[in-house]
């Protein structure tokens, strides 16, 4: 036994969280999402093998993917902007409006049933699919950016829900920019830089925002500290980032060798199946 878990299963949760902070890494380069969307889901799932109740286990998903994010994004993030991929002025517009609105997201999360946080994901993802797969050059709002005013509401919407999705911003401001007339490239690349800005308030925000739940399961080990700090846990967060980390770089490479086509079906499909998966758990 450590920390209260039987041995044998804390090594094959230890062998799976590895394997998938590989993936996740990759992705993140790939399509500029910070891994978030793939983190939720496996934590998901493999939260369960330590114990963790329902009605906790969604946000504990969200907080630890925004933990995880932190080193992932700022990985992704360099490699795209040394290829000069990144638009800053999109970034700088949006810093002080995204960081706002994961804040709101934060509070938000204190209170909110797990349903709350499977619900946004399930609709932004579903539409994010949509477009990247079934959309054509022509649905364009515009081929310029907006002004300051709307890039700023939508860098709060998109703190907001990136929160509640433990997610970077990358399907959320992908959609915009394209919407708007960037390229595929471009916009996974920029993309890459909201996660820093959302990952690290968003994980001090829960660690906050499920700081009393210890006292509420003083039975589950892996929601006291040092397993856990609130909604962030600490050893999914140590586990996931080493190979993150080392995939990242390789995901970057890839974005920018496949084709924009390609490149929008892969994202597309990618969010279909997540999507997909946290459907089926609303009835199963």
């Amino acid at each position: 036994m450590i920390f209260g878990i039987p041995f044998s299963e804390l090594a094959w949760l230890a062998v799976a969280l590895l394997a998938a902070g590989a993936v996740t890494g990759i992705l993140a380069g790939v399509f500029g999402v910070g891994g978030g969307a793939v983190v939720v889901p496996v934590l998901y799932e493999l939260f369960v093998i330590i114990g963790i109740p329902e009605e906790v286990r969604m946000p504990l998903c969200v907080g630890t993917s925004l933990a995880v994010i932190i080193p992932t994004s700022i990985r992704s993030f360099n490699a795209h902007r040394r290829k000069g991929a990144v638009d800053m002025s999109i970034v700088k517009i949006w810093a002080l409006p995204v960081i706002i609105g994961v804040v709101l997201g934060s509070y938000v999360a204190r209170f909110a049933p797990a349903d709350v946080f499977k619900g946004v994901f399930v609709v932004v993802a579903g539409i994010s699919a949509f477009r990247l797969l079934f959309g054509r050059e022509s649905w364009k709002i515009s081929d310029t950016m907006p002004g300051n005013p709307v890039m700023r509401a939508y860098g709060v919407l998109i703190g907001v829900l990136s929160s509640l999705m433990g997610i970077g911003g990358g399907q959320l401001s992908n959609l915009f920019m394209t919407f708007y007339g960037r390229p595929i490239h471009q916009a996974v690349a920029t993309s890459s830089g909201l996660g820093v800005l959302i990952s690290i308030p968003g994980a001090l925000g829960y660690i906050y925002a499920g700081w009393p739940k210890a006292a509420d399961f003083p039975d589950v080990v892996a929601l006291q500290p040092p397993l856990a700090l609130g909604y962030v846990s600490v050893i999914g967060f140590i586990l996931f980032v080493p190979t993150s980390i080392w995939t990242a770089p390789i995901g970057a490479r890839l974005a920018h060798a496949l084709p924009k086509r390609k490149l929008e079906v892969l994202f597309g499909l990618f969010l279909s199946v997540v999507c997909a998966r946290f459907v089926f758990s609303f009835f199963f």
